[in-house]
C-alpha cells in the first residue's frame, strides 16, 4: 500500500502542476468566458493563484479516491494536505515580498511550484505513517467541497479585501 501511495504522489504533483498553469491561462484563452471564471485564474491576485492549486489537487484528489477506498483517513490526508498548500501559497508570497519588495513572475510560479511539492510530500508521509486521525472522511470531504464553493463564490462576488486585489491592476475579481 505505501509504495502505491508514493507512486501516486508524483503524477499529482505532475498533474497539479500543469493543470494549474493552464488553468492561469485559461480564463483569457477562451474571451473571459464567465463559465470558466471560478475554476481559473481571473487576475493576479494570491486568492487566484491559491485558485490555481486547489482544483487540480482537488479533482485529482476524487480521481485517486476510486483507487483508495480502503483508506478510512484518505479525504482527511487530502484535506490536510491541500490545506497547508492553500497555506504556503500566500505565506511564501507574501513573506518573499515582504523581505525583497516586489517579486517578479518567475517567483510567482516557483511559489506555486514549491506549495505543491511540499503538499504531496506531507500528504505521502501521512499516508505513509498510517496514523492520521479521522473522525469523519465526511466531514473532511465536505469541508473541502466548501473551500470549492469559496472559490466559485469569490471569484464571482469578490470581497475588497487584500488577498483578492490584483497587484497589477488594483482592482478585484473578475
Amino acid at each position: 500500500m505505501k509504495r502505491s501511495i508514493n507512486l501516486w504522489q508524483l503524477p499529482g504533483f505532475a498533474v497539479t502542476s500543469l493543470v494549474g498553469t493552464i488553468l492561469h491561462f485559461l480564463y483569457d484563452w477562451l474571451g473571459e468566458a464567465s463559465w470558466i471564471a471560478p475554476f481559473s485564474g481571473v487576475n493576479e491576485s494570491t486568492w487566484e493563484h491559491m485558485k490555481l492549486l486547489f482544483w487540480p489537487m482537488f479533482i485529482y484528489a476524487i480521481v485517486q479516491s476510486f483507487f483508495f477506498r480502503d483508506r478510512d483517513d484518505f479525504w482527511c490526508v487530502k484535506l490536510r494536505g491541500i490545506l497547508l498548500g492553500l497555506a504556503l501559497v500566500p505565506a511564501i508570497f507574501y513573506t518573499y515580498n515582504g523581505v525583497i519588495g516586489k517579486s517578479p513572475d518567475f517567483i510567482n510560479i516557483v511559489i506555486f511550484f514549491i506549495s505543491a511539492v511540499i503538499s504531496y510530500i506531507y500528504e505521502a508521509q501521512l499516508f505513509n505513517a498510517d496514523k492520521t486521525p479521522c473522525r469523519s472522511h465526511k466531514v473532511a470531504l465536505a469541508i473541502l467541497c466548501v473551500i470549492a464553493l469559496l472559490f466559485a463564490v469569490f471569484t464571482l462576488a469578490t470581497p475588497e479585501i487584500g488577498i483578492f486585489k490584483d497587484p497589477l491592476t488594483g482592482t478585484y475579481g473578475i
